[in-house]
């Protein structure tokens, strides 16, 4: 993989634990979801409202107008594990207090850092693309056990700029950095999203952490087996 000019990585299942995200992100954000109601004059939650009763309509066929409703909604919708951008843009502004206050420290697998260093000092650049939001991104990585990890990464990407199993995500991604596709490679454990890479031309490793089966053909079970 000599051609390899950028890595673009996924989070969960990828750099961190999937449990840690279910274990104990969601869980925080439901317990707190409330605490979005003394923030409801930001305009990020505005939008996120705005956003919210639009897809209730949408994909729920459902009315919402108060603030409980909304909240009800978007609580639904985190149960479900929904990849929905409001719910990933209010989970990121309820994860910023935890972290801040040292109440939540971003896991990250043992060796990330050090690979995130090794790659960073040979001049590959490395951009994140994950469903949450580039808010909650920048948390898990700036609060890491690790240390703040933000200055390896160049670029930032979520479900506003696509779909992660939609090709077209990746050619634009592509076109956003300014590499050609196949200097680019993904590292997720989710075949699906391998596989919409692999189609815009990208280099791809499937990481098999706990809990993933290898079912791509190329594999890894830590960054230190990546050679590039």
């Amino acid at each position: 993989m000599s051609t390899t000019k950028y890595i673009l990585t996924d989070i969960e299942g990828t750099t961190t634990s999937v449990s840690f995200v279910y274990d104990v992100l969601f869980p925080y954000f439901r317990e707190n979801i409330d605490k979005v109601k003394e923030l409801s004059q930001l305009p990020e939650v505005v939008e996120v409202f705005e956003q919210t009763k639009q897809l209730a309509r949408e994909i729920e066929g459902v009315t919402i107008e108060t603030t409980d409703e909304i909240i009800d909604q978007l609580n639904k919708w985190s149960i479900e594990d929904k990849k929905i951008t409001p719910l990933k843009t209010l989970q990121g502004l309820l994860w910023k207090e935890a972290y801040e206050t040292g109440l939540i420290k971003g896991h990250v697998y043992p060796e990330v850092a050090g690979s995130l260093a090794r790659w960073k000092e040979i001049g590959i650049e490395i951009g994140v693309f994950s469903s949450g939001s580039i808010a909650a991104q920048k948390l898990i990585f700036g609060f890491s056990e690790s240390g703040d990890l933000t200055p390896y990464f160049s670029h930032y990407f979520d479900t506003n700029t696509g779909g992660k199993r939609e090709t077209e995500t990746y050619i634009k991604i592509a076109d956003l950095i300014g590499k050609k596709v196949d200097e680019i490679l993904f590292l997720s454990d989710i075949v699906e999203e391998l596989e919409a890479a692999d189609k815009a031309g990208f280099q791809t490793i499937q990481l098999v952490r706990p809990g993933t089966n290898p079912n791509w053909k190329k594999t890894a079970t830590s960054f230190e087996e990546i050679v590039l």
